[in-house]
C-alpha cells in the first residue's frame, strides 16, 4: 500500500468568521483505487498502519496536498495533516527536504496513533518551524489528552473537537467550554478553529463567541483546488468593546531584519519612533526604538492577530512583565506575517470607547 494507491486531494475552505471570507484551505486525502474508494479515509490509514506502510501513505498524501500550493489564493494558508509519531520517519522527512520553504503552511498533528510524549519529537517540530511552517493540533476539548497536547506543543492553531462544535447553539455547557479554550488559545497566541460546522445556527454561535476560524459542510464542501464559498456568509456584529485591532488601533511602522538595520532606519528618519524586527519569513519578532537600537538589545514582543478584539488585546497586553507592559503590540495577518503595530495608548482609548466618541 502507498506507492500504488491513487491519492487525490480535496481542499475544504476555512472561513474567517469576522469577515465571512475564505482564510485558508485544508488538504484532505481521497483514495481512487478500487476497494479503497468505498472505505472511510480513517480505515484506509488504519490498514496502512497494520501493514507497516503508514509513513509511505502519509508521505504520498503530503506530497499530493502540497502539489497545488503554487496556485493557493493570496492571503490564504494551507493546512496538511500528519501523524506526529511518523515525523521521524525517512519518508516524511524526505517530503520536508523537497519543500524547504513552508511559509503559509500549517502542519496539523492528527491523532491517528497515540503519542505518550512529544519531547522526542521536538527536533522534528523545530525543523518544521524553521522552514516557516506553523503547527496545529486537533480535537481540543476531547479530554485530558487534548489539553496536555496543547500545553506540550504551544501550537499556532488549535482545532475544536467536532463533538464540541455539534449542537453548540443549543448547549450552554459546550459554549462555556469553547470560550474557555478560546481564552487559553489567546493567552498562548494561538488561533482557534471550529471544525465540523454543519448548520447556520452552529456557525452563528461560533462567530458570536469570537472564534476566528471555522470549517465544515455547513460552510463549504471540499473540492478541487480552490473551491469558493457557495453562498455569502453572515458577518456577525461585534459586541460592545470588541472592535478589532485592524479597524481601530493598527498602524504601519517600518520593518527591518536586524537591530543594525533598524538603527539605520531610525537615524535616517527622526520622525520614526519605532521599527519592528521581522525574521526571514516576515514574522515579527520584537519592537525596537532608538534607545534599544543604540544598546543593541531587544526583547521578544507580544504578537496578536489583526482580528483580535480590542478589549481582549488590552487584557493580554497588561499581563506582561512591568518592563515591557507598555511596549507596542505587534500585529500579524492570518499567516503570521507582520501587519503593523498597536500602541498601548491607542488600545486603552479604544477599549474605553474613545474612538467612537471622537468619531475616529
Amino acid at each position: 500500500m502507498a506507492g500504488g494507491v491513487g491519492v487525490e486531494i480535496a481542499y475544504q475552505p476555512i472561513v474567517d468568521t469576522a469577515r465571512g471570507v475564505v482564510a485558508g484551505y485544508e488538504a484532505l486525502a481521497r483514495f481512487r483505487d478500487g476497494d479503497l474508494e468505498r472505505l472511510p479515509t480513517s480505515e484506509v490509514f488504519g490498514r496502512a498502519r497494520e501493514l507497516g506502510r503508514a509513513a509511505a501513505l502519509e508521505a504520498a498524501c503530503l506530497r499530493a496536498g502540497l502539489g497545488d500550493r503554487d496556485g493557493l489564493p493570496s492571503n490564504c494558508f494551507l493546512t496538511v495533516n500528519v501523524s506526529p509519531g511518523l515525523l521521524p520517519e525517512p519518508e516524511i522527512r524526505a517530503v520536508w527536504d523537497d519543500h524547504p520553504d513552508l511559509r503559509g503552511v500549517i502542519v496539523e498533528l492528527t491523532e491517528r496513533s497515540r503519542i505518550d510524549s512529544y519531547t522526542g519529537l521536538e527536533p522534528q517540530l523545530d525543523r518544521l518551524r524553521g522552514t516557516g511552517a506553523l503547527i496545529a493540533v486537533d480535537d481540543a476539548g476531547a479530554g485530558y489528552a487534548g489539553l496536555t497536547r496543547m500545553l506540550a506543543l504551544r501550537p499556532a492553531l488549535i482545532k475544536l473537537d467536532r463533538e464540541l462544535v455539534s449542537g453548540i447553539d443549543r448547549d450552554e455547557a459546550k459554549r462555556a467550554l469553547a470560550e474557555m479554550i478560546g481564552g487559553f488559545a489567546a493567552r498562548i497566541d494561538s488561533w482557534l478553529l471550529a471544525e465540523g460546522v454543519e448548520t447556520e445556527a452552529e456557525y452563528a454561535t461560533i462567530a458570536s463567541l469570537g472564534i476566528p476560524l471555522a470549517q465544515g459542510y455547513g460552510i463549504a464542501r471540499p473540492g478541487p483546488a480552490w473551491p469558493e464559498l457557495a453562498r455569502a456568509l453572515p458577518v456577525m456584529p461585534a459586541p460592545a468593546g470588541a472592535s478589532s485591532l485592524a479597524r481601530h488601533v493598527g498602524e504601519g511602522v517600518p520593518a527591518a531584519r536586524s537591530v543594525a538595520e533598524a538603527a539605520q532606519v531610525l537615524g535616517a528618519h527622526p520622525e520614526t519612533r519605532t521599527v519592528v524586527l521581522v525574521d526571514e519569513f516576515d514574522r515579527p519578532t520584537s519592537v525596537v526604538d532608538s534607545e534599544s537600537a543604540a544598546l543593541g538589545v531587544v526583547s521578544t514582543g507580544l504578537r496578536m492577530n489583526l482580528d483580535t478584539p480590542v478589549r481582549e488585546a488590552l487584557l493580554r497586553a497588561v499581563t506582561r512583565d512591568s518592563a515591557e507592559r507598555y511596549d507596542p503590540v505587534m500585529l500579524t495577518d492570518s499567516a503570521g506575517r507582520y501587519a503593523g503595530i498597536a500602541r498601548m495608548e491607542r488600545l486603552i482609548t479604544a477599549a474605553l470607547g474613545g474612538w467612537q466618541t471622537t468619531g475616529l
